[in-house]
């Protein structure tokens, strides 16, 4: 057996392989010593001994999860954790199919073993959403099963009255894909009759205590357990437990698996069927014919039954009262006796539940079944009822412990398998290993042509009378001679006098002790009956999910096959389950109940032998040390041993089988104890390895105080050498310090003496040279000071950036006058800088506008300030939205500068006529307002001149060339409101066309061409002139005179 320093514990070893000496007693021992200490754990080789607790242990947490995740299964403490880790990589990493198999008599922790092997495989495998989700389904399958097939036994508050056996399957990166639960022999039995001190199924208590009152007025419950009768009519109270919660619990549970709301109702309306049922009574009475008779005492509970299912009430009622017997092709009614009627009703009670539980497993079984079609590794876990020894035992203890007989021997048989395979893959001689058969048990139960489960069928199926005594009488005739046989007769005919054997029972020489069997009740729990006339009953209600669980209740599907006897089926069943394991490589837990009062942390002798002696411990130590009884690869054993040797310490460069045949040749062990397999050192004896770990713990102490010694020689002089690195860190500090200290001192003389001599040489120079243009230096030096104060106190009080801001602050000294005006000047024109690249473009043109206009008339016309305010507007006349003045605008186009109403003066008669102008890019339009068509057209290259007067009259004489086609009618003398503007248009419009300004000539004479001559113009300033414009007079034929204000 591999081994490491957590298993040679030698007051109690973790392997029971290397205990020394082997007897019962240091066996039992060892169990006790660690159970004392909380080590519930022990191995004997690769098999887990369990001893329940009943209590919590902390050994269970996330953190023990990954203590012996991926680890050496006897690195470590023994663990449940560490066969489950164990088998888990061996399906994943070397794609071996696993099964687990946990046996124990009840109470022994086998269900909680379980539970913890399936959380340890759900925490280590991998995660994610569908994972996760398969995952919380294989686990929540727990909860529901045990709910319906789980018990209170009097040596167990959680009794599995079923056996279990799941496939997990898993793809080939190790993540669970689903798995298969199949089920074995449920205890139905216990529905109608269970001992005082026991209870029935707990869902019968989950229902009452945590269904709502709602629900259960639905389902015409009450909630008291003592209205029951198949619940003994007793107090449900089991101390530590909250059927409510459970309950709660339990439909959670289903949820996660995928059972609809509908399934879950129909679930709980045929399981308060079965309890209903253990209440309907039945009452006797006589026939006409004198023939006893029985009868419904109290219809109300089946009438509520029948509300339930959807069935008539009288269907019901005969079926229960009467039965229907086929006699020479005729179907005749008989009634049946009350005893009868009770053994019908409970048969069907115990036929719905039994079936119901087949049909919840099956329903499990579809939401977690793997998709066909996926490659799949498979993982068993067997959690199976254990061997019962009681007071009475029946039909249902006989089935029992002939499935542990099975076990018991693939157990044997696997390990011897598994041993012999690794001798012969390590080239060591294999010794044979006498153990006990039990296989001459197992036929004495299953043989198919002589076996009891034979005769017991052939006794059910034999016409005549059929009873117990019969089959006893059978069983005495074939087996009187079987050493493992025996009852009464046999022991008479042995002249053997045993008075604790009953007349009516037999007993077993079982592996694990003598069972002695009360054959009462064997024929009819083997043939388990159901009369035709309940399963067409039950066929005919409209409860779908009742209906679907009797298939034979089929009137058009009527089979006169008799049904397979209950032992068949198991037998069936149990080979099925055999095959399933041999195929796979078995991982053992066998627990072990340390108690029969539950007590927690209480360890009783006797009955852990008892347990030990049946479980066969000490026979499967004896098979894992025959011939050795430890073995280990060569490296780790190299590795953990090479310190005894001087050759192999402190380190060996040749191979590991060649380093380990050394050290153990210099240790002196003789070689009768040693065999050298290809990959592995084997060890015949413990006592020989106990040696081994002794050297090495004491050469251990030996090593540690060598180290020890190093270790503080080392730190001595590391202490030393950082002392002394100090010590010339500190001297050259202080060396460094000190020359610092001189150097400073000297730096401060030689200061002191350029001080000395500067000032000698400055005073020398003074009295030489300074005094004759100190004042010219004290001056300069004034004035810059002087200067730079105005200047930066001028940064502090500039004036607002507002161009219409003209403040400016005044200059402190006189002689700064110019240079603050000329700053002014520049702060001024930045300003106006700043705020011109502000502008848009069309206030940059109106701002370009009003600045041509003040170049031409500023200080020149007295007009001019009146224009200041006005804006200029261009467009006077509303020609885009006045339709009368479409050909205008036409003729203006998009090159319009100007259109305004004006006043054309006639040089003739001095009278007025309204035009109106429009001035464009390249030419000026005079037209006549009436009929909105053009009467003289312009090019602006025609105009050579222009004049105005001087005062606040709006009077425009254009001068004309001659030469052109405009300029033959003379001159033309105009009056505008817009005076201003439109000559400053004119004389930018005149800029852009012809690069040349207006001619502009401001005067109070001038002279303008006509027809006949030219006509000299005088402006007089009078009172007399018109308030809407000048007033233009005729003095003779060559003199106008022009009246303004």
């Amino acid at each position: 057996m591999e081994a490491t320093n957590s298993l040679l514990d030698t007051a109690a070893v973790g392997d029971l392989v290397l205990l020394d000496p082997l007897t019962e007693e240091s066996l039992l021992r060892t169990l006790q010593e660690r159970f004392q200490r909380s080590d519930i754990y022990t191995y004997i080789g690769n098999v887990v001994i369990s001893v329940n607790p009943y209590r919590s242990l902390p050994i269970y947490t996330p953190e023990t999860v990954q203590e012996y995740h991926n680890c050496n299964f006897f690195a470590v403490k023994p663990h449940i954790y560490a066969i489950a880790d164990d088998a888990y990589r061996s399906l994943r990493d070397r794609d071996r199919d696993q099964c687990i198999l946990i046996t124990g008599e009840s109470g022994a922790g086998k269900t909680e073993a379980s539970k913890l092997v399936m959380s340890y495989v759900a925490a280590v495998s991998s995660k994610g959403e569908e994972v996760d989700k398969v995952k919380e389904q294989l686990l929540q399958s727990n909860p529901v099963l045990e709910a319906f097939g789980n018990a209170k036994t009097i040596r167990n508050d959680n009794s599995s009255r079923f056996g279990k056996y799941m496939d997990v399957e898993f793809d080939f990166k190790g993540e669970p894909l689903g798995g298969v639960i199949s089920n074995y022999l449920l205890e139905k039995s216990r529905i109608v009759r269970h001992v005082k001190g026991e209870r029935n199924f707990h869902i019968f208590y989950q229902l009452l205590a945590g269904g709502s009152a709602q629900l259960l007025q639905q389902l015409k419950l009450r909630q008291d357990c003592r209205h029951y009768g198949y619940l003994n009519r007793e107090r449900s109270n089991l101390p530590g437990v909250d059927d409510a919660a459970n309950f709660r619990a339990m439909q959670d549970a289903m949820r996660v698996i995928g059972f609809s709301p509908e399934e879950v109702t129909a679930l709980l309306e045929v399981t308060a069927v079965v309890l209903k049922l253990g209440n309907v009574e039945l009452s006797s009475g006589y026939q006409a014919s004198g023939m006893e008779a029985c009868s419904i005492a109290e219809s109300q509970e089946l009438r509520e039954i029948c509300e339930l299912i959807g069935l008539d009430t009288s269907t019901l009622e005969q079926a229960l009262c009467s039965r229907t017997v086929k006699a020479r092709d005729e179907m005749v009614l008989t009634t049946l006796t009350v005893p009868q009627g009770y053994y019908g009703r409970d048969a069907l009670a115990k036929n719905i539940y039994s079936r119901l539980f087949d049909w919840l497993v099956n329903r499990i079984n579809t939401s977690i079944q793997v998709k066909p079609g996926k490659q799949r590794k498979v993982m068993g876990v067997l959690d199976i009822y254990g061997f019962e020894i009681f007071q009475d035992n029946g039909f249902e203890q006989f089935i029992i412990n002939y499935c542990n007989e099975k076990l018991q021997q693939i157990f044997i048989l696997m390990t011897l398998k598994e041993e012999q395979e690794e001798y012969i893959r390590e080239g060591i001689r294999w010794t044979p290993v006498e153990f006990f058969d039990n296989s001459i048990i197992c036929n004495l139960i299953e043989n198919s042509k002589g076996g009891i489960l034979a005769m017991l069928d052939e006794e059910c199926l034999r016409p005549g009378v059929v009873n117990e005594d019969t089959f006893l009488t059978k069983l005495n005739q074939l087996f009187a001679t079987h050493k493992h046989y025996e009852s009464r007769e046999t022991q008479n005919a042995r002249h053997v006098m045993d008075a604790s054997l009953p007349p009516q029972c037999f007993r077993i020489h079982h592996y694990a002790g003598k069972v002695t069997y009360n054959v009462t009740g064997f024929i009819e729990k083997n043939n388990d009956l159901l009369f035709r006339d309940l399963s067409q009953a039950m066929w005919a209600a409209r409860h779908t999910l009742l209906r679907s669980l009797f298939p034979e209740g089929d009137p058009q599907k009527v089979s006169l096959k008799l049904p397979p006897t209950a032992g068949f089926q198991f037998k069936s069943s149990v080979a099925t389950l055999m095959k399933n394991l041999y195929s796979k490589n078995p991982n053992y837990i066998r627990c072990i109940k340390p108690n029969e009062t539950k007590t927690a942390m209480l360890f009783t002798p006797e009955l852990v032998l008892a347990q030990i002696r049946y479980l066969g411990l000490l026979e499967n130590v004896r098979v894992r040390r025959a011939g050795y009884a430890f073995r280990q690869l060569y490296g780790p054993f190299l590795e953990r041993y090479k310190m005894l040797g001087t050759r192999t310490w402190p380190r060996w460069a040749g191979g590991n089988r060649d380093g380990v045949e050394v050290l153990l040749e210099e240790l002196a062990i003789p070689a009768e104890e040693l065999a050298f397999g290809h990959t592995k050192i084997f060890i015949r004896s413990p006592c020989t390895l106990f040696d081994l770990e002794k050297r090495r713990q004491e050469r251990v102490v030996q090593l540690a105080t060598l180290i020890q010694k190093m270790f503080r020689g080392w730190r001595c002089w590391t202490q030393y050498q950082l002392m002394r690195k100090s010590q010339i860190v500190i001297s050259a500090w202080f060396r460094g310090h000190a020359q610092k200290n001189r150097y400073k001192q000297m730096k401060r003389s030689a200061l002191i003496i350029q001080a000395y001599a500067r000032g000698w040489k400055v005073r020398r120079a003074y009295r030489r040279f300074f005094r004759s243009g100190a004042s010219a230096r004290l001056a300069n030096f004034i004035y810059r000071r002087l200067v730079q104060r105005f200047l930066v106190g001028l940064e502090r009080n500039l004036p607002p950036l507002s161009v219409m801001d003209q403040t400016w602050p005044p200059a402190p000294y006189k002689f700064l006058d110019d240079a603050n005006q000329e700053l002014r000047s520049i702060f001024c024109r930045w300003k106006c800088k700043k705020y011109r690249e502000q502008l848009t473009p069309q206030r940059r043109a109106l701002l370009q506008a009003k600045l041509c206009a003040s170049e031409l008339f500023k200080d020149k016309k007295a007009l001019y300030p009146k224009s200041l305010a006005q804006p200029f507007c261009g467009e006077y006349l509303g020609l885009a939205q006045n339709p009368k003045y479409q050909k205008l605008h036409a003729v203006a186009k998009d090159n319009l500068v100007m259109a305004d109403a004006v006043r054309k003066v006639n040089k003739a008669s001095g009278k007025t006529v309204p035009r109106l102008l429009l001035l464009t890019t390249e030419r000026l339009v005079l037209a006549e307002p009436r009929a909105a068509q053009p009467k003289a057209t312009l090019s602006l290259g025609d105009i050579h001149g222009a004049s105005v007067t001087r005062f606040s009259d709006g009077l425009l004489a254009l001068h004309l060339r001659e030469s052109t086609t405009g300029g033959a009618k003379g001159d033309l003398l105009l009056v505008s409101d817009h005076l201003i503007e439109l000559v400053t248009r004119l004389h930018q419009a005149l800029l852009g066309a012809t690069a040349r300004g207006l001619a502009l000539h401001i005067t109070d004479r001038f002279s303008t061409r006509g027809p006949k001559g030219d006509v000299d113009v005088t402006v007089v300033e009078s009172e007399r002139a018109g308030s809407e414009g000048p007033v233009c007079k005729k003095r003779g034929n060559r003199r106008m005179e022009v009246l303004v204000h």
